[in-house]
């Protein structure tokens, strides 16, 4: 049995069966639910406060580009975390899911295609 344990793998699976098992027998299916909208809302506060933090290291950067194209990354960027804040709100299944990575991706893209045009050295 000593063996058994020593895995990690069954070792970390036991924990979460035996957190499941308390869940189910003392009914707190609604706690579960609760704390995990508290994450979620954690997790969006977290990404905005990197991408702050990013555009807080580089605004000097991004003041020197043309009107264009600060206007095309900074409107990418808020527009990708309206887009991650409606998944995590709206919880899209099927192809409202497909367009949250259409439209996460389409962001990308141009913010990536504005950084690199204004780097392009020659």
């Amino acid at each position: 049995m000593r063996q058994f344990f020593e895995n990690r793998t069954v070792r970390g699976l036991a924990i979460v069966a035996l957190v499941a098992l308390v869940i189910v027998v003392l009914s707190l299916e609604p706690v579960l639910a609760a704390t995990g909208g508290l994450l979620r809302i954690a997790f969006f506060l977290a990404i905005a406060f990197f991408l702050f933090l990013v555009w807080r290291e580089r605004r000097g950067d991004v003041e020197a580009w043309s009107d264009r194209s600060r206007r095309v990354f900074y409107t990418a960027i808020v527009l990708a975390v309206v887009d991650i804040g409606a998944a995590i709100g709206l919880s899209p299944m099927g192809g409202d899911a497909i367009a949250f990575f259409a439209v996460l991706g389409c962001c990308a893209w141009a913010i990536i295609r504005t950084w690199r045009g204004e780097h392009s050295y020659g």
